[in-house]
């Protein structure tokens, strides 16, 4: 039986003009925390653009760099280098074996990147991907709607929740935002 990576939930808030993303530390192989405190989140394009990933690191990396060349490609335009990236991932014959979801943002859009061409751009401002991404996007909908917290806010808290019940997210939380 192959051994399964788990342990990621990252999420991607917008209130007003100010975006946050935030990501847990934790690595799982199988039954085993490898690490508590890795890095899921990040800045691209001098601090423009936020980008948070969940599945196999190495793969990740890899689709950072390949996102990071679109915006540069694309003058920035965020939306355009989604599209262009789902597009190389999806029928370039190394990229489509990555295994990972990416969420990038800036303060006006924010996409959910896929492997199978999928570019979505949430309704609410709220994307959550990974292990505990649908703890996280509950708590974050309802923190958006009964509570004035920022966009960091309920990010951090969404996902100490997801935390408090996901096994394979913890509290060690990385958070980057636009302000």
């Amino acid at each position: 039986m192959p051994i399964e990576f788990h342990g990621t939930t990252v999420i991607a808030i917008r209130r007003g003009n100010k975006a946050a993303i935030a990501g847990d530390g934790q690595v799982t192989l199988g039954p085993t925390v490898m690490k508590h405190t890795a890095v899921k989140v990040r800045k691209m394009r001098d601090g423009s653009v936020l980008a948070g990933f969940a599945g196999s690191t190495a793969d990740a990396m890899t689709l950072f760099d390949k996102f990071d060349a679109k915006l540069d490609e694309h003058r920035g335009n965020i939306t355009r280098a989604a599209v262009e990236l789902a597009k190389d991932w999806r029928t370039d014959k190394i990229l489509r074996r990555l295994e990972a979801l990416l969420i990038v943002a800036d303060k006006e859009h924010m996409f959910v990147i896929s492997g199978s061409g999928d570019v979505i751009e949430p309704e609410e401002g709220i994307a959550a991907i990974g292990s505990g991404g649908p703890y996280a996007l509950s708590a974050a909908k309802m923190l958006l709607r009964h509570t004035d917290l920022t966009a960091r806010q309920v990010a951090e808290e969404a996902l100490k929740a997801a935390s408090e019940i996901c096994i394979y997210t913890n509290d060690k939380i990385t958070v980057e935002e636009l302000v």
